[in-house]
């Protein structure tokens, strides 16, 4: 009788801790819907270009607002870690994730990509994650905003080959770009986020 007591004790504790997650998680994304766009869907093949470097394996750790690294966008799935495929082609980055919608990043939304010691979800310290700032662009009546995304790659050595291979692609591209003014002049609302 006293295991008894104790086993549904414990079933009843892992199901308050997995309620008490769900709900969490669902306010995150409630809350994060109004301030994150939707992200453009993949494109076809034709459109996403040739690889220029990849696919490798990676862990996609999230995405935050852009500059504070503890805010998680908890909408569109963005805030959920899985396992990945990246790959750097001649119109973006391609995430292609386990378990989650893959994640296109356009060439002309990369903003910049850096290595960083962790954000949301994961830290590992010694510039252990890659980080692509891009501009989620202005969908379904929600503004554009400045994001950051994480990935930590499988291999070490394939870090500073991915920032490399991203930055390679947006110095390819620069001519065709404009010249970009004050991020928070174009985001006003993250400064609200934070």
């Amino acid at each position: 009788m006293k295991f008894l007591a104790i086993a549904l004790l414990v079933l009843l504790a892992i199901f308050l801790v997995l309620y008490v997650t769900l709900i969490g998680r669902r306010r995150l994304a409630q809350r994060t819907t109004t301030l994150v766009p939707r992200p453009p869907e993949v494109p076809g093949a034709d459109h996403v270009g040739s690889v220029r470097f990849g696919p490798l394996e990676a862990v996609y750790v999230s995405t935050t607002l852009h500059g504070d690294w503890l805010a998680r966008v908890g909408a569109h799935g963005l805030g959920d870690r899985s396992n990945s495929i990246v790959s750097v082609h001649d119109g973006g980055v391609l995430v292609e994730r386990e378990g989650a919608d893959d994640l296109w990043v356009p060439v002309h939304a990369i903003r910049s990509t850096s290595l960083a010691p962790g954000m949301a979800g994961k830290y590992v310290g010694a510039d252990g994650l890659v980080v692509l700032t891009w501009a989620v662009p202005e969908a379904d009546d929600v503004a554009a905003a400045l994001v950051d995304t994480g990935l930590r790659t499988r291999r070490a050595e394939d870090r500073g080959a991915l920032v490399d291979a991203v930055r390679q692609l947006l110095a390819d591209q620069q001519p065709q770009q404009h010249v970009q003014q004050d991020p928070h002049q174009q985001y006003p609302h993250q400064q609200e986020a934070r």
